[in-house]
């Protein structure tokens, strides 16, 4: 049970910060480390099996949300994670300098992982428990808004910095400046929070241990007890096969020189084209996504979001075969996949919502719903490199095209509810804090 106390502070002066810290970690890890390594030149197969590795964090971190809890404050959650999180970024730019600085840096990036995943947890749940819902209503544009400006911060400006960086003072020191700054912000962020986050405090009823983890027992078996759940999964996991492997190796392929089958592409020059162009295509396609599958209902719409989030991944079997050096031209060519992306990636997110979450624990049930579908995508991004390697660039983009298929066969089996059929009423008992904000879907 949790009090809700009345900020003394303008919900302006923490919901954006709040969630531009929950967005700089989680992209640092998704998306930064993978460029840091290949300027270091690791190779492809090495950087898609342990940055996505680093992914399981959010694959689980439903599984231990109940237990946050039983912390006294979740203001005290938050600034612990952001000052963990920010410190061993700090600690990932000072590994850099050593010899063996691939497995410092990748187990100091799964400390970030876990912290940041758990951070999550502790910031949706400050937030919902320090706002009313017509205060939540209200601000939840503004999470959205600023968790995705972490990414044109992290993806935009500081990957540009690298690579201007990289041509001034070498790649390696280029990428310790680089992560020394994401440190710092973090840190900054943490101690900022010290001070602005609303004090709600966790009012724990006289709950034992043993009854948080029986709760937990029993929300996981009602999850697999729904009927054609194990078909759910399968259909959840692979919608994210084709877009695991490609946003591992579209990167990279960018980057790789013209030699190797690449297109050769600096540092900056990829931050322009993904970091920028590409962001805003994304949340565009987002957007309106959204607003087809409310037009034209889930179950007639996903076809045609399948098709539109794996159709542009034809894209870069051009790119692949023309190999063009027209930067914008090929920034055009990318812009039209993300946008893609984001327009087809709402169908899973609404699909879980809406077939798998219905039920008694709704909210938990979409959090394990959502596990799943990272799951998906870490999967396939730990075997992209491998299947890139063994293929060749041109090679492996065909494969990812054809790797979207099986999905669409899927769709015809699933359970979707029949018409006028009514939706159980969910329980008054919830695990964790998985809520659905607009522009945050690529958790």
């Amino acid at each position: 049970m949790t009090t809700k106390e009345t900020a003394i502070r303008h919900p302006m002066s923490w919901v954006p910060t709040l969630y531009l810290a929950q967005g700089l970690p989680f992209y640092t890890v998704a998306l930064i480390a993978s460029l840091m390594y290949k300027s270091l030149g690791v190779p492809n197969d090495q950087i898609a099996r342990w940055t996505g590795l680093l992914g399981f964090a959010w694959v689980f971190k439903s599984l231990w949300s109940p237990f946050l809890e039983r912390a006294s404050s979740k203001k005290m959650l938050v600034v612990m994670f952001q000052l963990v999180g920010g410190c061993c970024l700090g600690l990932v730019a000072l590994s850099l300098q050593l010899p063996v600085y691939f497995a410092l840096s990748i187990g100091l990036l799964g400390v970030v992982a876990i912290a940041s995943a758990t951070h999550d947890i502790a910031a949706d749940g400050l937030y919902i428990a320090s706002l009313s819902n017509k205060q939540q209503a209200a601000y939840a544009g503004w999470q959205g808004a600023f968790f995705n400006a972490a990414k044109f911060l992290s993806f935009g400006g500081l990957l540009y910095l690298a690579g201007h960086l990289e041509k001034s003072i070498g790649v390696k020191n280029a990428w310790v400046a680089v992560f020394g700054v994401l440190g710092f912000l973090l840190v900054v962020l943490g101690l900022y929070h010290s001070w602005a986050l609303p004090g709600t405090k966790n009012v724990v009823a006289g709950e034992s241990l043993g009854s948080v983890f029986y709760t937990l027992w029993k929300v996981i078996v009602d999850f697999f007890k729904k009927p054609g759940i194990w078909l759910c999964i399968l259909f959840i996991i692979l919608f994210r096969a084709a877009e695991g492997q490609i946003q591992t190796i579209g990167p990279l392929f960018l980057r790789d020189p013209r030699s190797v089958g690449g297109l050769g592409l600096s540092t900056d020059e990829v931050s322009v084209v993904y970091g920028t162009a590409g962001t805003v295509a994304f949340l565009t396609g987002s957007v309106l996504g959204g607003y087809f599958t409310s037009w034209l209902g889930l179950k007639k719409a996903l076809p045609y979001l399948i098709l539109a989030m794996n159709l542009p991944n034809i894209v870069f079997v051009i790119l692949s075969t023309t190999l063009p050096s027209n930067i914008g031209l090929i920034a055009v060519a990318l812009s039209t996949e993300m946008f893609g992306y984001g327009f087809g990636f709402v169908g899973v997110i609404l699909f879980i919502m809406q077939v798998v979450a219905v039920g008694k624990y709704q909210t938990a049930h979409y959090a394990l719903g959502t596990g799943f579908m990272q799951l998906g995508f870490v999967l396939f991004k730990m075997i992209s490199g491998d299947i890139q390697l063994a293929l060749g660039y041109k090679n492996f983009f065909i494969w990812v095209f054809l790797s979207a298929l099986p999905v669409l066969l899927v769709l015809r089996f699933l359970p979707f509810k029949k018409e006028g059929e009514q939706e159980p009423e969910p329980a008054a008992e919830f695990l964790g804090y998985e809520e659905v904000q607009i522009g945050r879907f690529e958790k």
